[in-house]
């Protein structure tokens, strides 16, 4: 054979070929073991993008022993002017979004690159808070130094400055002389608030949470809501009182919890213009309340005839708004219930026979399609039509087991989640029995005066908190926004909580939990979220001196004890009930300090 200019043409030696295939597969044998030490983990899980790519906590894995062993952080602290740090309701950032609806109140958390990294330092002689009861009538000036409310409503009692104190005289815009008697009225006019029936309320607009507080004693569990506005700090107010409180308002999304939900909702003057935009607040207010539930309005347009004076307007204004308002509610299924004085009470139908009517082409509001989940409620634009409730939800509110015997009844909507029934949801329950017992060996300030306002960071079926519902706290029950969505049972059982995606910050201010509860959130969460910054942000909510209960495999306890020492957190590692040998127990105590550095970050 010859080369087309006619040179003879000879084959390769055979092991000149063996040489080159011999270095390739060496090459690539390097490679793939390069590879797998990149990208293979431990039998037990993996270290979070922050851990494993902070330059000041680089990670060294000792797949032998199973621990990780993570070089201290050391967070520095925010300047002074961050005492009252908010990082997704900022005040700073109001001017980049829009007026329309007052949306530039409502959730805008930073990007990545704008996150704070340094601790939130208390305000300047900040106190151990006031203990409940007590706190529900005072707390520390220091605490929460604001004197806007104090200025712009002392005719109307929200709050005194005595001293060094902020006293509580529980009055408001609609009860200037006192909540009690506004309440009194209210159950005349709703018997259901006496016997049980009635037990989870929300109030929109709520000031110092003074309505709220008031329920507590009256068996009904209320979550106050209101935005960080010109109102100074309402919210930090009502949790620092050890009343339940969030940070929000209606505007351009739904409200973060679910559909038919809520056994009472309460607006006292809270200036929310319900007839406008196509009714859509009032729309959302009937999304999230039970069918049989109660709407409870004062101020205007009610009682208009003896009001209107008062109003800065003219009692025919006042009489074509309360027409106004009447419609909507009648054209959603919502009849007057009971009216008196200065309240108006409206009660959501208890079946969904009224809501045929909607079928006719020129109804207005419309039926809502089926292109948005009534449940979904995690930055989920408004819409203006009726949510109609699930015909296969049969219980109404009267049909529901009153309080407190509905704590422990697995609810209908349990079926509803993927691997839910009434048996998983008992076992649930009688878990956390056992649990909530052996954390009181742990801590043993749960159940004492030192421990009010409590958070579980990712719920199932509320059962941490059930557990603890003899004991003098309440708790906010966290459902993730990418997990099952298991909190309509929770507030089926008669609890209380909130949707929330932990990438984020929560809608509360500074310093204002006294218990932190977490299961598995870091094994859950961990492929999406930085484990570095929702500690920063449980320390960020976590009142000085309070509590850290974290329940995680021994692979996240251990980085997390290390990471804990840069932000001030005394730690032990302790071990689960018997039966979870494969779940440690991490219990931390935030440590009081105050700020020493005064330039900003």
């Amino acid at each position: 054979m010859k080369h087309k200019d006619g040179k003879p043409f000879s084959h390769p030696d055979k092991s000149s070929r063996v040489v080159p295939m011999a270095i390739l597969l060496v090459l690539l044998c390097g490679f793939s073991f390069y590879l797998g030490g990149i990208f293979c983990s431990e039998k037990d899980g993996y270290v979070s993008k922050d851990i494993a790519e902070d330059a000041e906590s680089q990670s060294e894995i000792n797949a032998g022993s199973g621990h990780i062993q993570i070089k201290p952080i050391s967070f520095p602290e925010c300047s002074s002017d961050y005492q009252d740090y908010t990082p997704c309701t900022d005040p700073k950032r109001w001017k980049k979004y829009s007026v329309h609806l007052l949306s530039f109140l409502e959730r805008h958390c930073p990007p990545v690159f704008e996150k704070k990294e340094c601790l939130v330092p208390p305000p300047d002689g900040y106190q151990t808070p006031i203990k409940w009861p007590k706190s529900r009538d005072e707390c520390w000036y220091r605490n929460v130094p604001y004197d806007w409310i104090n200025k712009q409503k002392s005719n109307q009692h929200w709050l005194r400055k005595e001293g060094e104190k902020f006293r509580f005289p529980g009055g408001g815009t609609m009860f200037p002389n006192g909540v009690s008697a506004y309440v009194d009225l209210m159950r005349d006019l709703i018997p259901e608030m006496h016997d049980g029936t009635i037990r989870t309320a929300i109030d929109t607009g709520c000031g110092v949470a003074s309505w709220g507080g008031d329920l507590l004693d009256r068996g009904i569990l209320t979550v106050s809501l209101a935005p960080r506005d010109n109102h100074e700090a309402q919210v930090q107010f009502a949790l620092e009182r050890g009343i339940p409180a969030i940070l929000g308002i209606i505007s351009t999304q739904r409200l973060p919890f679910p559909s038919n939900s809520f056994d009472m909702a309460h607006c006292s003057r809270c200036l929310i213009p319900w007839t406008e935009f196509g009714g859509i607040y009032l729309l959302e207010i009937h999304r999230i309340l039970r069918p049989g539930g109660f709407w409870i309005l004062s101020g205007p347009p009610v009682n208009y005839e003896n009001r209107w004076r008062g109003w800065n307007t003219t009692i025919e204004d006042q009489k074509s708004d309360y027409e106004k308002l009447q419609d909507l509610l009648t054209s959603m299924c919502f009849t007057l219930y009971n009216k008196k004085d200065d309240i108006a009470v409206w009660q959501k139908s208890k079946d969904n026979t009224c809501y045929s009517k909607l079928a006719i082409p020129d109804a207005y509001p419309p039926k809502c399609d089926d292109g948005t989940e009534p449940d979904s409620a995690w930055y989920t634009p408004l819409r203006p039509c009726v949510v109609v409730p699930n015909p296969k939800l049969k219980k109404d509110l009267k049909s529901l087991p009153k309080w407190p015997e509905r704590l422990h009844v697995g609810p209908e909507r349990v079926a509803d989640i993927r691997g839910g029934s009434v048996g998983s949801f008992r076992h649930d329950n009688s878990m956390w029995k056992v649990r909530a017992k052996h954390y009181k060996k742990l801590v043993q300030a749960i159940g004492s005066d030192k421990i009010r306002n409590v958070m579980d960071m990712n719920t199932l079926y509320g059962g941490f908190a059930a557990a603890l519902i003899s004991d003098p706290l309440w708790v906010m029950n966290v459902v993730s926004s990418y997990a099952s969505n298991t909190l309509a049972v929770v507030y089926d059982r008669g609890l209380i909580g909130t949707y929330h995606d932990w990438c984020e910050a929560f809608s509360t201010y500074p310093r204002t939990y006294d218990l932190l509860h977490l299961d598995g959130l870091f094994t859950a969460e961990s492929h999406r979220c930085e484990m570095k910054y929702v500690l920063l942000e449980m320390d960020r909510i976590l009142r000085p001196n309070g509590y850290v209960i974290i329940r995680e495999s021994n692979y996240y306890v251990d980085a997390v004890f290390v990471i804990a020492k840069g932000l001030r957190w005394g730690c032990r590692k302790e071990e689960a009930e018997k039966g979870f040998e494969k779940e440690k127990i991490l219990i931390c105590q935030k440590k009081l300090w105050y700020s020493s550095n005064q330039n900003s970050r």
